[in-house]
C-alpha cells in the first residue's frame, strides 16, 4: 500500500466539518465506505463548486506533439475546463479546504490524485477560499471556459493526455433543446 508523502485535502462548500466519516460515493463502483482526499498536485481540479462538471488534463511524457499543440494554448501544462454556464457560480463560490492527516490514506488513482481511507479523518486545518478561480491561476493552472463541455470531453478522452473527468453527469445534455 502506497502512503502519501505530501499533504492531502478535502474541498467542500460546507464550513465547520469536524470529522470526515467513510461513506459510499454515489457514483463509485467501489463497495467500500471511504473518506476521499485529493493530493496537492491535483487540488486545482477541485477549486470549483462541487457539482460543477469539468474536464481536467495534463501532458505526459508520452503525449503526442499534436495533442500538446491542440490542447495547450500557453505555458500551462495543466488545464481545468468548465462550461460557460458554470462560470458565474465558480466566480461566486466560497470553498473550504480541509487538510487531512495522511497516515490512514492509500492511493486509489494516481492519474486523478485520489486517496482514500477506510477510517474517519479529522481535519488538521481548514482554509477559507473566497476566490477559487484566482487560486487556480495562482497555481499555474489554466482555466478554460468552453461552449460545449461534452464535445471537449470527447476530444480529451480520445487524446494521449492524462485526464480526469469530474461530475459530467451534471453537465448540460449533448442534445440541443428542441431536438429530443
Amino acid at each position: 500500500m502506497k502512503r502519501p508523502a505530501v499533504s492531502l485535502f478535502h474541498v467542500s462548500e460546507e464550513s465547520g466539518i469536524q470529522k470526515f466519516h467513510p461513506r459510499r460515493a454515489p457514483t463509485s463502483s467501489l463497495p467500500d465506505h471511504l473518506v476521499w482526499a485529493i493530493d496537492e498536485a491535483h487540488l486545482a481540479n477541485y477549486l470549483l463548486p462541487r457539482d460543477c462538471p469539468r474536464v481536467t488534463y495534463r501532458a505526459l511524457p508520452t503525449t503526442s506533439a499534436d495533442d500538446c499543440a491542440r490542447f495547450f494554448a500557453g505555458r500551462a501544462s495543466h488545464v481545468v475546463a468548465i462550461s460557460a454556464e458554470w462560470l458565474e457560480r465558480a466566480i461566486l463560490c466560497l470553498l473550504f479546504i480541509y487538510e487531512l492527516p495522511a497516515h490512514s490514506f492509500e492511493l486509489l488513482d494516481a492519474s486523478a490524485g485520489y486517496w482514500v481511507s477506510r477510517v474517519p479523518a479529522e481535519p488538521t486545518s481548514v482554509t477559507e477560499l473566497r476566490q477559487p478561480l484566482c487560486e487556480i491561476a495562482r497555481r499555474g493552472v489554466e482555466l478554460r471556459i468552453v461552449p460545449h463541455l461534452w464535445d471537449f470531453r470527447d476530444a480529451v478522452v480520445r487524446s494521449s493526455l492524462d485526464f480526469s473527468i469530474i461530475r459530467m453527469r451534471k453537465a448540460v445534455s449533448r442534445t440541443p433543446i428542441g431536438r429530443r
